[in-house]
This record gives structure tokens, sequence and C-alpha cells, in this order.
């Protein structure tokens, strides 16, 4: 399957900058895994004030990022009739770790794969690189419901 760009995502979710932390897909396995790339910039909207001087991408956007990671890649897969007018909403978190801190400048890869679905709900896990080092890993869960 071809690799999204984040205008194709942009098709798929409803994220808008500064929230769509996703730039690109890639790797992507239909309903089943991708590799998400978050591009942690010197000027992303968290700098700032995530810490003065020390600059730490806080960890509740890198499971935001997992999130979206995951809703594109279900969208992406589901038949467009199936995916037209829903949204992905996280459920639950489960076992996120955060091994290292992920600082500006840097490419942050997250390798998702979904576990299982059951109807509407789907589960995940992730683990997040800089490199070759290990930053965070996670597992969620996600429903998908209809757009009001």
């Amino acid at each position: 399957m071809n690799d999204l760009n984040k205008d194709q995502i942009k098709e798929l979710l409803p994220h808008r900058e500064p929230m769509l932390l996703i730039d690109e897909l890639k790797n992507i396995k239909k309903l089943f895994s991708a590799t998400a790339i978050v591009n942690v910039k010197k000027d992303s909207f968290f700098v700032n004030g995530h810490f003065p001087g020390e600059p730490v991408m806080p960890g509740v956007l890198i499971v935001e990022a997992f999130g979206q990671a995951a809703a594109a890649l279900t969208a992406n897969g589901l038949d467009k009739a199936t995916y037209d007018n829903k949204l992905v909403f996280l459920m639950t978190i489960e076992k996120a770790r955060f091994r290292n801190p992920v600082i500006p400048d840097c490419t942050l890869e997250l390798n998702i794969e979904a576990i299982r679905s059951h109807g509407r709900v789907w589960k995940y896990k992730g683990t997040a690189f800089v490199g070759e080092k290990k930053m965070a890993d996670a597992q969620w869960s996600a429903t998908i419901v209809d757009r009001k």
C-alpha cells in the first residue's frame, strides 16, 4: 500500500495544526501496521512552555501521536463508505512507558500495530524511536463513532 503524506493524512483525520502531529504514514500493512513519522521541530508549539530552555515533547503528545497514527491506519484501510462521516476516539491507554525524553529537532518514528478489533472498537500497540533508541511504548484502545 502507498505511503501517505501530510495532505493525505488530513483527508483521513479531522486534526489540524497545531494538533496534527504525524507528518507521514509509511510501511502500511492494511489494517495491521504502519510507521508514522513525527518531525519534532525547534518551533513546535510546546517548545516554549515545556520546558523553557530545555524543551521536551510531552508524553501526552507522544500518546496523541500514537492515537493519530492508529486512526490514520484504520481510516486508510477501511472502505471509504464505511469510514465516511466517522471519527476515532481514544478510549483507554495502557502500559504507557516513557523511556527517554524526546528533544526537538528529531524525527520520532512510531511503529504501530492493530492487535485486534471487535465491531467499532480497536486495540493497538506502539513503540516510539528516535534512530535506534526506544523513547516510549504503549497500548491503547479506540472506537469509531459517528460524527454529529
